[in-house]
Formats: structure tokens, C-alpha cells, sequence
């Protein structure tokens, strides 16, 4: 199964960043991938975490859903939406919610993040928990591939969730999503080793959507969208800017590494 991982570089206009996304899905359709997993906050980076709170949608309602919806349904593709804001019983607080549409245009799925970030070096600070709820359960969905007539497994997160193994360990996946908004310094640290061992500890392959640059607002973010197969080996990597990762999935691949290193049946604990 051919897959997509989107890298962007995300503004304060919606409008914008909707339709440079669709510029972005459009290239990985056109190239066959049946699976495109967007970044997290694909929609919208504004210039302060509260910003987020004025595009908060409802579910089922709102011009991103139906975007993500619109998009799946006419790029005949299982499209992975990032994150985008949702609304809460709080209106000062949103979930950073991962939406999966099928390529018929219906919902499949939805994550909130569960780990909310927070850092302070003394230069650059960010508490997520101010303006967002933590959601409390991992998700996984099928997605099957029209092309081999396969099903995969796929396991949910989001950016700082790559931290906390014990979270892709609950998801008995084959296919691990991370999109992401890493920051510069957190990224050049530990981004490529984070998402090797997860991929290598669950044997699963990993599709790591990223933004990536300099932003209008100031910010920079690391980027380095890759996608990564279950031996731990990168297959393709986008290190700045707006682009398009496409990577082969292969059963047969996953299996071998499965067999020959039968590590998940070893587990004790």
C-alpha cells in the first residue's frame, strides 16, 4: 500500500493552509497513495496556543471537517486530517482532536492527543494544558488497501504522545501515525530517534507528518517528515519545507521482520 506523509508549513489564514493542503494531497494521490496523514495543526498556526480556541468546530460541523471529508471523498484516499481544534464543555479549553476519513467522505475515526506538551528552557516556554483537554483513549482504525486487498492495522497519536512508548504499546498496530509540530530545539534532540525506536520496538512501520520552517508567526518548527518501516530504516524524508513523502507498506516486509526478530512474542510484562 502506497501512503503519504504531508509536510507543511502552516499559517494564520485558514483559507490558505486548506488549500495548500489540498495542493499537497492532490501531488500524493496523483502519485497512488491510498493513505495521506496531514500534520498536526495542518489548519492553523496562530500566534499564540489560545488562537486555536477561535476555529473550534463541533463534531460532525464546521469547515475543516468538511474539508477533510470533501477531500477523502474526491481523492478516493483514507485521509489521516492532522489535528485540528474541537470544542469542549469549556470554552477555554479545546481537544487537539487527529480525524480519519474513508475514501467515501465518512468519519472513521477521531484521537484526541492524550500527553499535552510542556517546556521551558528559559528562552522558549509552552504549556498546551492551558487551552487544551487531554483526551484519555487510544485509537486504532483499520485501513484497507484497495490495491493488495490488504488491511492494516492503524495506531493514533500526536507530536508529544512519541514520548510515552506505553501508549503504542496499547495499540497492537502495524502502522503507527504521528503528525506533529515539534519544535526546532525538541526536534533536532530527539524527533528521528523518538520515531526509529517506536518503529522498531512495535515492529510497525511509522508515518511521521511534520510542519516544518519558518512560520509568519515566528515560530520554527523541525520538520523532518519521514516515514519509517518496522526494521527501524527511514524509506523517505522531507527535512524543511512544504513537500510530499510517499513510502511502499509491505505485509511481506512486516512479517519477516516479525518472524525473524519475534520480539512482541516475547514480551513478559
Amino acid at each position: 500500500m502506497k501512503v503519504a506523509a504531508i509536510q507543511m508549513v502552516s499559517g494564520i489564514s485558514l483559507d490558505a493552509n486548506l488549500s495548500e493542503a489540498l495542493r499537497l494531497l492532490r501531488q500524493a494521490a496523483q502519485c497512488g497513495a491510498e493513505l495521506a496523514v496531514l500534520p498536526e495543526y495542518f489548519c492553523f498556526m496562530g500566534n499564540s496556543d489560545a488562537d486555536k480556541l477561535m476555529l473550534a468546530e463541533t463534531p460532525g460541523l464546521g469547515t475543516v471537517q468538511d474539508f477533510l471529508s470533501d477531500a477523502a471523498r474526491d481523492l478516493k484516499i483514507t485521509l489521516v486530517g492532522g489535528t485540528l481544534p474541537m470544542a469542549t464543555d469549556d470554552p477555554t479549553h479545546a481537544a487537539n482532536a487527529s480525524m480519519v476519513y474513508s475514501p467515501k467522505g465518512a468519519q472513521l475515526a477521531r484521537y484526541d492527543k492524550v500527553h499535552l506538551f510542556r517546556y521551558d528552557n528559559g528562552r522558549e516556554s509552552y504549556d498546551e494544558s492551558k487551552v487544551l483537554v487531554a483526551g484519555e483513549t487510544p485509537v486504532a482504525f483499520d485501513c484497507h488497501s484497495r490495491s493488495t486487498g490488504t488491511d492494516w492495522r492503524v495506531g493514533m497519536s500526536v507530536c508529544y504522545d512519541l514520548r510515552f512508548p506505553e501508549l503504542y504499546r496499547a495499540l497492537g498496530a502495524e502502522v503507527l501515525l504521528v503528525p506533529s509540530a515539534f519544535t526546532y530545539t525538541t526536534g533536532q534532540a530527539h524527533w528521528e530517534v523518538l520515531l526509529r525506536a517506536r518503529a522498531i520496538e512495535n515492529q510497525a512501520y511509522v508515518i511521521a507528518s511534520a510542519q516544518g520552517g519558518q512560520h509568519e508567526t515566528g515560530r520554527k518548527t523541525w520538520g523532518h517528515t519521514m516515514i519509517i518501516d518496522p526494521w527501524g530504516d527511514v524509506l523517505g524524508l522531507q527535512a524543511q519545507g512544504a513537500g510530499v513523502v510517499l513510502a511502499d507498506l509491505s505485509k511481506d516486509r512486516l512479517h519477516s521482520v516479525r518472524q525473524q526478530l519475534p520480539a512482541l512474542q516475547h514480551r513478559r510484562l
